[in-house]
């Protein structure tokens, strides 16, 4: 039985997921600026919920960005001590991947250009094309995430369907497709069930790393993260 915790804070949304064989349960909540005080408890729900503790999984994935800089730090810092306390691996998701996956779940569409609004007149930005394979959802970039000026974008060559906050600008972005999206997913942001579901298959292939590398990908250059010793609280 594989068992997987997951979790997001990389928008205004929160949320947390168990993956166990194959079913997934999710606590998903759009709470801004609520993050550090729902997050472990939900943690703690979730876990109850299934019977489970943090020494039943196998592992621990967290929607690694990019995303709001204080989000992404606290998701990092639990994920850190709950896996360095349980010495558990970590998986890393793009969470833009997630909302590619969302999309492709939400209207069996193949090809997404993931966006989130990154403030300052830019957006976060990925392309993926996503399919279904022996009953695994398998996700493959197609553009590389970027931070950009959606007015500094060359036009594309592939076709996509539109998902995240960053389709704010959905006239940029449109006019740079070769023809318009059918689905504009505005109002979806990265879910944690999302990130079980990818986090899966970076298992089955032994892609984790250990909680001192758990860290945020935040694409702008100037925000750096501090690598140090997880501090570990009572649980």
């Amino acid at each position: 039985m594989t068992v997987i915790l997951a979790l997001d804070t990389s928008t205004p949304a929160c949320s947390v997921a168990l993956y166990i064989n194959g079913v997934v349960l999710e606590d998903f909540r759009m709470a801004p600026r609520l993050h550090n005080d729902l997050i472990l408890p939900m943690v703690d729900q979730i876990l109850s919920q299934a019977g489970l503790t943090l020494a039943n999984l196998d592992a621990i994935a967290f929607g690694r960005g990019p995303g709001s800089f204080t989000g992404l730090r606290i998701s990092a810092g639990v994920v850190q001590g709950l896996a360095f306390g349980a010495d558990l691996p970590v998986i890393p998701v793009s969470t833009l991947a997630a909302l590619s996956l969302e999309g492709f779940q939400t209207t069996g569409q193949n090809n997404w250009l993931a966006a989130l609004d990154a403030r300052m007149g830019e957006i976060y930005m990925g392309g993926y094309c996503v399919n279904k394979v022996a009953g695994h959802y398998q996700v493959d970039a197609l553009i590389e995430e970027c931070v950009v000026k959606p007015a500094a974008l060359s036009a594309f060559s592939t076709h996509f369907e539109g998902v995240g906050s960053g389709w704010c600008y959905n006239d940029i972005l449109t006019s740079l497709l070769p023809a318009p999206p059918e689905h504009v997913l505005v109002d979806l942001a990265p879910r944690a069930a999302c990130i079980a579901e990818l986090a899966l298959l970076a298992f089955q292939r032994g892609d984790m790393v250990s909680a001192y590398d758990a860290i945020p990908t935040y694409l702008r250059d100037e925000i750096t993260w501090e690598k140090q010793a997880p501090r570990i609280g009572k649980r």
